[in-house]
């Protein structure tokens, strides 16, 4: 086995790694701090040198900082990555991580836009050439399920616009082919025919003000204002575009195997969650419609 380093050095070759996977920087960033959190429990100790017991005890450590449950699940998962990754290096002799749990807590259900209110958010989009850039990118984000970073990393050749299909780079560098609706293609094409008035920036589709490729937070501002310039009331943030596309589309089809391999989720059982979602639409239906569910 090769020679075990600090705690610090491993953790850093760790992001390096992540890094060259062309991960999104939200989650490199979500990553870092998650090291971060692991080296103020445990210090610079050699990382093949800690134990089970040291990640319980850096867990019940955070837990008594007022750290969230998920926020724990989400810490315990970043170092089990981590020791996965020195293990296939040859720098731990096992992963301390295997086994653990963390602290369970409330199960929370992604926030969702309804119909109406992406109707609301999404139509009248305006003539100003920003306006145009927006009603394309928030129209294709609610169409297609993509999320922030797919989209600013989208080139003008990722769409076709006559297959009417987008080519999407998710987490992990793993690409996938995502149909593009009737709406979201008009906004594109009306969006591409004033693009290269403000363009500097040969290959990006979506752009900043500068004419250089829009940035994440600049994508996140536009959408709050104009969340607030149609008067939607409901939180929107870039996310809760995937989330309303996925649960409209589940309510809609059924589908969830195809509501998976569009949002590109590994796992299925990361999809399911928006079931619970469809079940409360149902279960909603069934208490305004059913004669036996009304209340007199």
């Amino acid at each position: 086995m090769a020679e075990p380093g600090p705690l610090s050095v491993a953790a850093d070759a760790f992001l390096a790694h992540l890094r060259a996977r062309n991960y999104s920087p939200a989650t490199l960033e979500s990553y870092a701090l998650d090291m971060a959190r692991l080296k103020s429990r445990v210090g610079e100790a050699a990382a093949d040198s800690l134990t089970s017991h040291d990640i319980r005890r850096a867990l019940a450590g955070l837990h008594a900082q007022g750290l969230a449950p998920r926020t724990l699940a989400r810490c315990l998962s970043a170092w089990r990555s981590l020791f996965h990754f020195l293990a296939r290096q040859d720098q731990v002799r096992a992963n301390p991580c295997l086994g653990l749990r963390p602290p369970r807590g409330e199960k929370r259900l992604p926030n969702t836009l309804s119909v109406d209110e992406m109707a609301q958010l999404l139509d009248a989009p305006g003539d100003e050439i920003w306006q145009v850039r927006d009603a394309a990118m928030f129209e294709l984000m609610y169409s297609s399920g993509l999320r922030r970073a797919e989209v600013v990393g989208l080139d003008l050749g990722d769409v076709s616009l006559d297959e009417a299909e987008v080519r999407v780079t998710g987490k992990g560098s793993k690409a996938r082919i995502v149909p593009v609706g009737a709406k979201a293609m008009a906004a594109i094409r009306r969006w591409r025919a004033v693009r290269d008035a403000v363009a500097r920036d040969e290959k990006a589709l979506f752009l900043g003000i500068r004419g250089g490729r829009i940035t994440a937070s600049a994508l996140a501002r536009a959408l709050k204002q104009l969340a607030i310039r149609h008067g939607v009331s409901a939180h929107v943030h870039p996310h809760a575009l995937r989330h309303s596309f996925a649960s409209h589309v589940l309510q809609s089809s059924g589908d969830l195997r195809a509501v998976q391999e569009m949002l590109g989720h590994a796992s299925l059982s990361t999809t399911q969650v928006y079931t619970h979602l469809d079940f409360q639409h149902l279960a909603k239906v069934y208490d305004q419609t059913h004669p036996r569910a009304k209340k007199k």
